[in-house]
């Protein structure tokens, strides 16, 4: 929100027009920026007072929640932003309805081509886990499907239906605890943290600047205590996390790691390497994470990385071609 209000009030002439709501603020103006939450709790007192709206990260007015500020405003002009409409439950038809149909779409590989963003390659490293950790994932996942197969279910099954039917289910409920204990192990495995000791002693830190992406808070905060890097987590308090990000910026700090906090909408430095230690099978999870690495760079032979480290003969492997289907490899 403040990003947006900042960028505004630069090229406004007369500063008094913009205003903010949520976060503190309560000051509505002629233009004014504020977040999902705060138009979603005022959307009754609101909805009659703007005739053009603005939703950046558009995908999240699909959810359940948020899909009423669309229907309770009566703002006749709508804009969404997004670099990523499509959503994993396949609620983005909905903004369609709310905001209108799709008038510009860009591939990310045609704005890298004229500059606008920065050249980059996508790379795989296929670990194998600790033995212990290979026969801890082996026996969950065999119980795993071994209880499927009882209950007469054929695997895969969907992660959804798995919840739904193991709610009045022990054995599923147990089922599912196996699936989530055995994915934990591939994700959280200890060879990824070796395999990104050798990534970070084969950068050249004084040219690259580091982003590592986790989706388990406790990896994050694993892999800055032993590399001793700052962490950015939903538990990050705001000032410390925004003096983290001020040194990231700088230049002091060259590497920080984070969980899903920074996918989207923080304002990040000229990141040119992203490692992901650990992703869900989200496109839109992963498009976001490449796009920390895009701002374009004055080098044009400079060239991004996103690098992703995964657990082999895991249904990781799995997960990650799921999540970048249709995006180049290298």
């Amino acid at each position: 929100m403040e990003q947006w209000f900042e960028s505004i009030k630069k090229i406004l002439v007369d500063k008094s027009l913009i205003g903010m709501l949520g976060g503190g603020y309560n000051d509505i103006k002629k233009i004014t920026v504020t977040t999902y939450d705060s138009s979603y709790l005022k959307s009754s007192f609101l909805g009659n007072k703007f005739k053009f709206l603005i939703f950046d990260e558009v995908h999240h007015l699909a959810s359940e929640k948020y899909c009423l500020i669309g229907d309770h405003f009566i703002s006749p002009y709508r804009l969404g932003l997004t670099a990523t409409i499509e959503r994993e439950d396949n609620r983005h038809s909905i903004i369609l309805k709310l905001i209108g149909d799709i008038i510009y779409k860009k591939d990310f590989y045609d704005l890298a081509e004229k500059n606008y963003l920065a050249n980059f390659v996508i790379k795989k490293r296929i670990i194998n886990m600790l033995p212990e950790e290979i026969i801890q994932y082996n026996n969950k996942m065999s119980e795993y499907k071994k209880i499927l197969k009882d209950s007469k279910i054929f695997y895969p099954i969907k992660l959804e239906k798995l919840i739904i039917l193991s709610a009045n289910n022990d054995k599923l409920r147990k089922a599912l605890l196996l699936r989530n204990e055995a994915i934990e192990i591939a994700l959280n495995s200890k060879a990824k943290i070796l395999e990104l000791e050798k990534i970070l002693n084969e950068k050249d830190l004084k040219r690259k600047i580091i982003i590592i992406f986790t989706i388990h808070t406790k990896l994050a905060y694993t892999i800055s205590n032993r590399f001793l890097i700052p962490v950015i987590t939903h538990k990050t308090k705001n000032e410390e996390r925004n003096e983290i990000l001020k040194e990231f910026k700088k230049g002091r700090y060259r590497i920080i790691t984070t969980t899903k906090v920074l996918d989207e909408g923080t304002d990040i430095p000229d990141v040119n390497t992203g490692i992901i230690l650990s992703g869900t099978g989200s496109k839109r999870e992963f498009i976001q994470r490449l796009g920390r690495l895009l701002r374009p760079k004055n080098n044009r032979e400079e060239v991004a990385e996103l690098i992703e480290i995964i657990s082999s003969d895991t249904s990781e492997t799995y997960t990650s071609n799921k999540r970048n289907v249709g995006i180049k490899k290298k």
